[in-house]
């Protein structure tokens, strides 16, 4: 029988912990139970002495990722659980999400409706996110961003490398598993109000993770971001040339400058594409090792 790791990462949520650790308790005696304390100023420690749940504390905050990370080197069992500490997650939805992986999957993710969004505009950001994940892995993406999910502990354990310490590790999971075609699916969970102040800025977090995005598009299918660039700059450049026939008979040096720029993002394209499938088939030889 799989053995149960439930990671939760925290930073000063010893007001949902209260709450949260002795339901984890208490429903999966057997799991266990690992609190990664990111620099917290409060009682988060304390609180996990008195249900007598593991914490490790790190002395400065180094970010959620990194403490997903830290939980994920640290965990002895063979399915890894993870779940905010702020209590949005409910402990009760973790039996669905486990029960999932038997259908031959590597990782179940809760995805959110829209009820469950932190207001209307991180609704609409994280369904822009959907889309464009959707797009580059050519797979339905319901939830992005969602930190409730499970996966198989030597899968996860591969793309350590890959995970940014800050926010948005699920994004970076989610598309690194279905780059190296390992099953993932969603099960709709409802996530409650968090305990406390959130601790991302939606406008800084926001860019970021879409910069995370196409940074991991770079990784997953680099030519679905340059194709389409270098398409731009040649149609760009055909305008232009266009325009300035019409109207001056003569080809312009900025028509010149768009294609060659369109020749330049799809040779780029080309070679990322080369130095990602390299990577990944390095990746799987390092794996066949083990």
């Amino acid at each position: 029988m799989s053995r149960l790791s439930i990671i939760l990462p925290a930073k000063n949520e010893a007001a949902a912990l209260v709450d949260v650790l002795p339901r984890l308790k208490a429903g999966y005696p057997e799991a266990e139970i690992i609190v990664v304390d990111d620099g917290s100023t409060d009682e988060t420690r304390a609180v996990c002495q008195s249900s007598d749940v593991s914490c490790l504390s790190s002395p400065y905050s180094m970010g959620n990722g990194a403490a997903v990370k830290r939980g994920a080197r640290a965990a002895r069992g063979d399915i890894l659980v993870f779940m905010d500490g702020d209590g949005q997650h409910d402990p009760a939805d973790i039996a669905r999400l486990v029960g999932r992986l038997d259908q031959g999957l590597d990782m179940v993710v809760g995805a959110r409706d829209w009820n469950s969004q932190a207001g209307v505009g991180r609704g609409v950001a994280n369904t822009l996110y959907n889309w464009l994940a959707s797009h580059i892995t050519g797979h339905v993406v319901k939830d992005l961003t969602s930190g409730f999910r499970v996966v198989r502990a030597d899968k996860f354990r591969e793309f350590l490398h890959l995970l940014p310490n800050g926010f948005s590790y699920p994004t970076t999971s989610t598309m690194a598993f279905f780059r190296s075609a390992y099953g993932v699916a969603y099960e709709p969970i409802k996530a409650h109000k968090r305990v406390g102040r959130s601790h991302i800025k939606p406008i800084r977090d926001g860019l970021r993770f879409l910069l995370i995005i196409f940074k991991i598009a770079t990784l997953y299918s680099p030519l679905k971001l340059f194709l389409p660039a270098s398409f731009l700059f040649f149609t760009l450049g055909c305008a232009n040339y266009g325009w300035t026939f019409f109207h001056e008979g003569r080809l312009t040096n900025m028509s010149t400058l768009m294609w060659s720029a369109a020749v330049i993002v799809f040779l780029i394209g080309l070679i990322s594409e080369q130095i990602t499938a390299l990577t990944y088939r390095l990746d799987a030889r390092q794996d066949d090792r083990r």
